[in-house]
C-alpha cells in the first residue's frame, strides 16, 4: 500500500480574479502566498468539535476578512 508523503498536496481551482485579490490582501501579511492562507483557513476551518478551535472574536474577524473579500454576504 502506498503511503502519502507528509508534505503532499492537491491543487484547488479559483478564479483568477479571486486570486489576485487574495494576493493584494495578503501583501505584508504573514502568508507567503494564496496557498498558505488558503490552507490555513481550511485548517482552521477543519479543526475537530470540542477543539481550540476559533474564539468569537478569532470567528468574527475571519467573517469580516471573508466579507471583505467578498466571500459571503
Amino acid at each position: 500500500m502506498k503511503t502519502p508523503a507528509a508534505d503532499a498536496s492537491r491543487t484547488v481551482r479559483i478564479s483568477e480574479e479571486l486570486a489576485r485579490r487574495l494576493e493584494a490582501r495578503l501583501e505584508g501579511s504573514a502568508f507567503d502566498s494564496v496557498d498558505a492562507f488558503v490552507g490555513f483557513v481550511l485548517g482552521r476551518l477543519l479543526e475537530e468539535p470540542g477543539g481550540p478551535g476559533f474564539s468569537e472574536e478569532d470567528e468574527r474577524a475571519l467573517k469580516e476578512r471573508l466579507r471583505s473579500l467578498g466571500y459571503i454576504d
